[in-house]
């Protein structure tokens, strides 16, 4: 597969991951505001910009955070930037997405463009965010065939579940002395439901961390991404001939911050949890690079060898 098709289909799963969860994140964190009005708005919104990687500014509120992390598309940590991003790389690699997946994402970026988005409510615009994005996630799922390509827009998503994941619980970890923010977390990663029929209800900041970080089944977990990621460079390595080992720095750094959680004592899960999570996202970064030298980035000229 050509090297830019291969980054193309990479990135797009990165951007509507990136999109899809930046809803969540600040739907938990205006959530919050109103579940604890004595938290401070102002050094909850300055603190949430710096999880997202925003740059830096010395006041902010919510309204900031609505611009900075959803509305303005020069923004590089919002969802009309993210969005923008997969329908370009989407345009770059027309010939490998198939055509209703095009239209998912070309659908998707018409209907949030040119402050579209920002004339909806903010509950309604999270959840048509997160709607067209499964439409578009499924849609790939089911059109596109389940080879190299494929695997690279897998990587993409499960590493950038990872780093969002992350974010989302480093929210959860600002606020831990509220009642609600565990609640809110899980219920921003889809995963209430799911940890009520798994615990039976009672949360605990422990258990909500427990399930969120390690649990195996779970399609949003930071464990069952980082398998998920392994999944897709051991195939993309078996393609490409490899049988033995592993060469692959990116897989190497996977492995290593996956069994750095799942052999963790299970009673120090909360022990150091915001440096974790900090490391967590810089492995992404690590991870990313790598992909990156590896696959994405064009060979070197030939040079003749031969002769005198």
């Amino acid at each position: 597969m050509l090297s830019r098709i291969a980054e193309s289909l990479f990135w797009i799963g990165r951007y509507l991951e990136r999109a899809e969860n930046t809803t969540r994140i600040v739907e938990v964190h205006l959530q919050l505001l109103l579940d604890d009005p004595s938290v401070d708005q102002d050094d909850a919104a300055l603190s949430l910009l710096a999880v997202m990687g925003a740059p830096e500014t010395e006041v902010a509120d919510s309204n900031e955070v609505l611009r900075a992390l959803c509305y303005d598309p020069t923004s590089v940590c919002s969802i009309a930037a993210a969005l923008e991003g997969a329908r370009e790389a989407a345009r770059r690699a027309r010939e490998t997405v198939s055509i209703e997946m095009w239209e998912a994402i070309n659908t998707t970026w018409n209907s949030v463009k040119g402050s579209r988005l920002q004339r909806m409510r903010p509950a309604s615009a999270f959840r048509h965010v997160r709607e067209r994005c499964a439409v578009i996630s499924g849609t790939a799922d089911q059109t596109m065939s389940h080879d190299e390509g494929w695997h690279f827009l897998t990587l993409g998503r499960s590493l950038e579940r990872v780093d969002m994941t992350a974010r989302l619980i480093s929210t959860a970890h600002l606020t831990s002395g509220t009642h609600s923010a565990w609640n809110n977390v899980l219920r921003g990663c889809g995963a209430h439901h799911a940890f009520v029929r798994t615990y039976g209800g009672v949360t605990t900041d422990k258990d909500a961390a427990e399930f969120l970080l390690l649990d195996r089944l779970f399609p949003r977990s930071v464990v069952h991404s980082l398998r998920a990621a392994e999944s897709s460079l051991s195939d993309l390595a078996l393609a490409g001939g490899r049988r033995v080992g592993f060469d692959d720095e990116a897989q190497r750094l996977l492995g290593t911050a996956r069994a750095a959680l799942e052999y963790r004592d299970p009673g120090r899960m909360l022990e150091d949890l915001p440096q974790r999570m900090t490391d967590l996202q810089r492995t992404c970064n690590l991870v990313s690079e790598a992909v990156t030298t590896r696959y994405f980035t064009g060979a070197t000229a030939a040079t003749w060898s031969g002769g005198n």
